[in-house]
């Protein structure tokens, strides 16, 4: 029998933990019920939460530590201070062997900053990039970056289509992933020098029979391609729309559905049809993103979220070490020979 995927948990980072980092352990155990945790944080807060969960307690160790990363703190703070902390030594664990992966819900730069000082890159990746899933009308499509890189060179973005096409092809399913490049036209023409670039170097690589060229902003949602590559300026600010606009048709159904008795009845007829539309848009289900490029698993949850989006988080952990992503990232680099510099693109 394989050994069990181990997965090492930074309790104290997010806005509602310890709790939801106990009941997101608990709901991704339901799904995955070999994995093994290292739960990182005050062990007399965590004890009472536990205690809860019998199957957790039977299913954990609790390594304790009385220190965190602040919300707030500086990435290069952070990594100076934050030895101790509970984010710092669960990257620690994966980089010793004893786990297999890393979830936090803790600050997203610190994190990142931790994880690429300690876990390094993988070889011929210069940065990592911050990569998720997006709900379309085809299924599901993966973008990155959503933050880590604000600026880009035609390098990084070749690179970024490698681990989403390996992402999306090992992870989500999809036998041959489509890769588009985010851009404000999808005329070869179109764009800043970086862009086409990355474009022209995936027309002319071995990755050309799945490169759909340049997509727009409306075509994320369409799921024109399986994998959205863009700089992480554009990502978040891609990112943070769509879930703005989520939130803001969320609150326009719920009052429309408010505003007589005849909607309410209308609602009424309605609500398996609406559950089933909100349980799709649920960004909850979608939590967890992922860290691609660093020798090691790291998913970022949001810090917001709740039991169910931190469970969510763990399982992209999970699906992650399961299928190997890295090793299959490490072959699909090899595969497409990039070599740090701009010559391996613009030469």
């Amino acid at each position: 029998m394989s050994a069990p995927i181990r997965i090492s948990l930074d309790a104290m980072g997010g806005d509602h933990a310890p709790r939801m980092v106990v009941e997101g352990a608990g709901i991704a155990l339901k799904r995955f019920p070999d994995t093994r945790f290292l739960i990182f944080g005050d062990e007399q807060m965590l004890r009472p939460l536990m205690a809860e969960f019998p199957a957790i307690t039977r299913a954990s160790e609790i390594r304790h530590t009385p220190d965190a990363v602040a919300g707030d703190a500086k990435p290069t703070v952070a990594l100076r201070t934050g030895r101790n902390s509970s984010m710092r030594l669960a990257i620690n664990a994966v980089h010793g062997g004893e786990a297999d992966g890393v979830v936090s819900a803790g600050n997203t730069g610190a994190l990142m900053a931790m994880s690429k000082f300690v876990l390094k890159t993988l070889a011929t990746i210069d940065r990592p990039a911050i990569g998720a899933f997006f709900p379309t009308l085809r299924g599901e499509s993966v973008m990155l970056d959503l933050g880590a890189n604000i600026v880009c060179d035609a390098n990084n973005l070749v690179q970024f289509a490698v681990m989403g096409e390996a992402f999306a092809r090992t992870v989500l399913g999809v036998h041959l992933p489509t890769l588009g490049i985010l851009n404000v036209g999808s005329e070869e023409l179109k764009g800043h020098e970086e862009v086409r670039a990355a474009a022209a170097f995936l027309r002319a690589g071995p990755l050309t029979e799945q490169f759909h060229g340049f997509v727009e902003g409306n075509d994320i949602t369409a799921g024109t391609t399986d994998v959205i590559i863009t700089d992480g300026f554009t990502g978040n600010v891609a990112l943070k729309t769509a879930e703005g606009t989520a939130r803001l048709y969320s609150e326009f159904l719920r009052g429309a559905f408010r505003s007589s008795w005849a909607a309410k009845l209308g609602y009424f007829l309605a609500r398996h049809a609406v559950g089933k539309v909100r349980e799709r848009t649920d960004p909850r289900r979608y939590n967890g993103a992922m860290f691609l490029g660093l020798n090691g698993i790291v998913v970022k949850s949001h810090g917001g979220t709740d039991g169910l989006g931190f469970g969510n988080a763990i399982c992209v952990a999970i699906d992650m070490v399961a299928n190997r992503i890295n090793d299959r990232i490490r072959d699909d680099l090899a595969r497409v020979a990039i070599t740090p510099g701009p010559e391996a693109v613009l030469g």
